[in-house]
């Protein structure tokens, strides 16, 4: 059964979702493990210039407690270990996308939407 949101649940409950992805490096880690792929943290490393080690683990690390990422450790040595999007985690990709979807629209938008606060506004 779905949830019933008011206004304010609603709200309260988008922006907990959203704070799931601040972080200047999470949406970026994100997208590296979108369409199923799985990533070593070295891999991490080569593919997000200016990030360090230590923001890296942290940022993973709050991806994981979130649900959103999942870890696996392989006994070697060196140490080998995998990230990957957990089903849930996953299913953000079409979220994102429609997000970058609208977020296109508003050039298309031009003025009308400045125009539409000055339509009401009284003087």
């Amino acid at each position: 059964m779905r949830k019933i949101y008011t206004p304010d649940t609603a709200a309260s409950d988008v922006e907990d979702a959203l704070k799931m992805l601040e972080g200047r490096w999470k949406l970026i880690i994100l997208f590296h493990l979108f369409d199923g792929k799985v990533q070593r943290y070295s891999d991490f490393e080569k593919l997000i210039s200016g990030i360090s080690q230590k923001m890296l683990a942290q940022q993973l690390r709050q991806l994981e407690a979130d649900g959103l990422v999942a870890r696996k450790v392989y006994p070697l040595v060196p140490p080998k270990v995998e990230y990957r999007l957990t089903p849930w985690g996953q299913t953000l990709c079409p979220a994102l996308d429609a997000l970058l979807k609208w977020a296109e629209q508003k050039d298309g938008f031009g003025n009308s939407v400045r125009q539409g606060d000055q339509d009401g506004a009284t003087t």
